[in-house]
């Protein structure tokens, strides 16, 4: 069996599902799904979104330079869908959703209490890409919900069961497998 050739696209999968957190100046807030989202940079720690520019939260990016990163959950997959279909020009997520909106320390973006890890971040440049712009931001904090945390300090986001998506269907995060360097660690005898 062979594999076949497709047109150009995008699979590269999984992604994290998250929720992306946004405010205007006005002080009107959204929530939106977002898996076109990663890392970038570890120092000075940086992340990107992907956003479409007729997308309801686009302008408020846009405006403030600001939003939140919300890790989701098994618990919020429903609210995670539901949030990437419908449009906040029509309803108000937030309520619909039962999620509550907190303060961060560094944007006026509120974060999801309800999520494990927030990430506050700040733009540091947009690139017109086509269909999405990629909003390059710096992170300028990170909330981890201390309910996942053991007696060391030690944080266990695995806990939390996170949600990824790939090719339009989500799945929670399976069991590990190893760690980083697991492959080249000397055993023990």
């Amino acid at each position: 069996m062979g594999k076949q050739v497709w047109k150009p696209g995008n699979m590269l999968y999984p992604l994290p599902a998250v929720l992306v957190s946004v405010a205007d100046r006005g002080g009107n807030t959204n929530l939106f799904t977002v898996a076109w989202t990663g890392t970038i940079c570890s120092d000075p720690p940086m992340v990107s979104v992907s956003v479409r520019p007729e997308r309801y939260s686009y302008h408020m990016i846009e405006e403030t330079g600001e939003f939140v990163i919300n890790l989701t959950t098994e618990a919020l997959a429903y609210a995670t869908d539901y949030c990437g279909v419908k449009s906040g020009r029509d309803i108000d997520k937030w309520q619909e959703m039962n999620l509550t909106p907190v303060s961060g320390v560094h944007v006026k973006a509120p974060m999801v209490e309800e999520s494990p890890v927030n990430l506050e971040c700040r733009v540091t440049q947009k690139i017109e890409l086509g269909t999405h712009h990629m909003f390059l931001a710096k992170v300028l904090a990170v909330h981890a919900d201390e309910r996942y945390m053991d007696q060391n300090g030690r944080f266990h986001l695995n806990d939390a069961k996170p949600l990824v998506y790939s090719h339009g269907r989500y799945h929670s995060v399976g069991k590990e497998i190893g760690k980083f360097g697991y492959s080249v660690q000397k055993r023990k005898k």
